[in-house]
């Protein structure tokens, strides 16, 4: 599969964010837990440079445990403040306050010796599309001040809010690069929900996806779909099974592969299939 995704909205936020970074104090970086690497967008640390860094690990919920704690290491080695978080039922929310000073430990200290006292921080949220961005701000705001949706594309301008004395937030949409260099981590935004499903070949996408999780996972697709034996099987040969114990059907019992491959990919994308990582990091 060939993907690229880069709507027009996303050429304009750039360039409003390449206007505000002058404002901005700390960036706020949040990252798909299931993909940390192919989803940050890699001129976001070109745009950052000079900047205090926080990275949230946003879905951990949904991620592989182990290899998310290999994820934390390596961001902490990398430098980065980082946060395990949960934004829909706000786990880790209690954590960001503190990893916000921690961040900007520097700036604060600056501000104090000139006298400059309680100015907020101001901090650039940033990520990719659907990776949680507004449903995040929402739960650190305690209220609704950013509009959300389960599909990518949703936030298409920036807007500033303002949490408390000591920190304000522009939330920014979410933005991808003009050209995946890599087309594994096209696979992978594809995998998790961040590019637009419309222009996606789904039916292709589901095959991909059951060749990792046949490769990485065999017990969750045997678990799920109560299947016998994975081994050898081609992935198009299980996905029948799956139509077939699904009752994905067409009239005259021939097998609805969109539908079985809808199922697969909700499956993987809302934790059904258990808690699942795309990548691991080289330390």
């Amino acid at each position: 599969m060939h993907i690229q995704w880069y709507p027009g909205h996303m050429t304009k936020a750039v360039r409003a964010m390449k206007e505000d970074i002058k404002l901005i104090d700390l960036i706020i970086e949040l990252v798909d837990a299931r993909a940390p690497l192919s989803s940050r967008n890699p001129d976001i640390d070109e745009l950052g440079k000079g900047k205090a860094r926080l990275i949230l690990l946003n879905k951990w919920d949904l991620a592989d445990e182990k290899i998310g704690e290999l994820w934390f290491s390596y961001f902490e080695q990398k430098g980065f403040t980082a946060v395990k978080l949960n934004s829909r039922n706000g786990n880790g929310i209690k954590q960001i306050n503190g990893a916000v000073t921690q961040a900007c430990k520097e700036k604060i200290e600056r501000d104090r010796r000139r006298g400059i006292l309680n100015r907020p921080v101001r901090a650039m949220v940033v990520g990719i599309p659907n990776v949680g961005k507004s449903t995040f701000i929402n739960s650190f705001a305690g209220r609704a001040c950013a509009k959300t949706g389960n599909k990518p594309g949703v936030t298409k301008g920036n807007q500033w809010i303002r949490l408390n004395k000591t920190l304000e937030l522009l939330d920014t949409p979410g933005i991808l690069w003009p050209k995946f260099e890599d087309q594994e981590a096209g696979l992978k935004l594809a995998f998790i929900g961040s590019i637009n499903d419309e222009i996606l070949n789904k039916e292709e996408l589901a095959l991909e996806l059951l060749r990792f999780l046949m490769d990485q996972y065999p017990e969750r697709i045997k678990d799920r779909y109560q299947l016998d034996e994975l081994d050898e099987q081609e992935p198009v040969r299980i996905m029948e099974q799956i139509a077939k114990v699904r009752a994905c059907l067409k009239k005259g019992g021939e097998y609805d592969y969109t539908k079985a491959a809808n199922l697969l990919l909700e499956d993987f994308r809302s934790g059904k299939l258990g808690r699942i990582t795309l990548e691991r990091p080289v330390l």
